[in-house]
């Protein structure tokens, strides 16, 4: 009961935005990231795999330590501590700036807006049913990785897990790309990145698809393991079945080939079914289980 409560205390808490950054811990972690990738030294990959590995080793050793000294708090404390490493309102709020802008058939701004909050890539030359499609896949993987993510960490392994999680998905963020240095390096905060998310992965697909009424559990089975991320599939392509539209990363990977092209009206439906996802992943956690101190 004291984990469901200090769940939903934090969902709660949520809505009225983030921390200030001085006292944010996920300002924290990236700035140990940072700080970290300034003193590596290695130039063979053996080495660099190893000096990435070490740096995220104690970074989450850290992160976990910190987690278990408030473990034993008052649940409603504990409920405060977690709801930073969640991204909720963020998340939902940053795909409303995209849908606003080409709702009002702002393509530049649009595509600004999608590589300020939610993509690396370049969004330059996007067309606004790539801008549209792009906004929905970084919702639904999104909603997986920041939000279903460390609530499922926290009701399984409490704050010394959660705060564990955030700290690999933030180094996935920050070290997890195949270029220069990182190639190895970040290697590691990728795989374990990868294997924390399976389940919340599989578990936000599932929800989406019960959400949607089964709709879009065909394109599901078919395409969930076309994108490079194990994970990130499964979400991505529930998301793009049940709303019936194709997500096409160009180049990369096309989930429901036979859909339609996506425009605004599909963000604030997508929005909504993602709502409806964490409302039935929210009911699940909650449900009797492992019980925490």
């Amino acid at each position: 009961m004291t984990s469901r409560r200090a769940l939903l205390l934090a969902l709660a808490l949520d809505a009225l935005g983030e921390p200030p950054a001085r006292v944010h811990p996920v300002v924290w972690m990236g700035h140990y990231l940072k700080w970290a990738r300034k003193g590596w030294k290695a130039e063979t990959p053996t080495s660099q795999l190893l000096e990435g590995a070490a740096g995220w080793a104690l970074g989450a050793g850290v992160a976990a330590g910190a987690g278990h000294a408030a473990s034993r708090a008052p649940w409603y404390v504990q409920g405060v501590l977690l709801k930073p490493l969640l991204a909720r309102r963020a998340l939902f709020a940053a795909v409303g700036e995209v849908g606003a802008a080409l709702e009002k058939d702002d393509l530049p701004e649009a595509r600004r807006l999608l590589a300020w909050h939610l993509v690396s890539r370049d969004t330059s030359e996007l067309s606004a049913a790539e801008v549209a499609g792009a906004a929905i896949e970084s919702l639904a993987e999104n909603l997986s990785d920041s939000v279903v993510a460390p609530l499922l960490a926290y009701r399984v392994g409490g704050l010394p897990l959660a705060a564990a999680y955030r700290l690999t998905n933030t180094a996935d963020a920050m070290w997890g790309y195949r270029v220069g240095e990182l190639e190895y390096a970040g290697k590691t905060a990728a795989r374990v990145d990868d294997l924390l998310n399976l389940a919340p992965a599989r578990l936000t697909a599932a929800c989406a698809l019960i959400a949607a009424g089964g709709r879009g559990w065909r394109v599901w089975a078919r395409d969930r393991h076309r994108t490079a991320s194990p994970n990130a599939g499964h979400p991505m392509s529930a998301f793009a079945g049940a709303l019936g539209v194709q997500l096409d990363k160009r180049g990369v990977y096309v989930l429901n080939a036979g859909g339609r092209e996506p425009g605004a009206a599909d963000l604030r439906r997508a929005a909504r079914l993602a709502h409806r996802t964490l409302g039935l992943a929210v009911l699940f956690l909650g449900l009797p289980g492992h019980k925490m101190r």
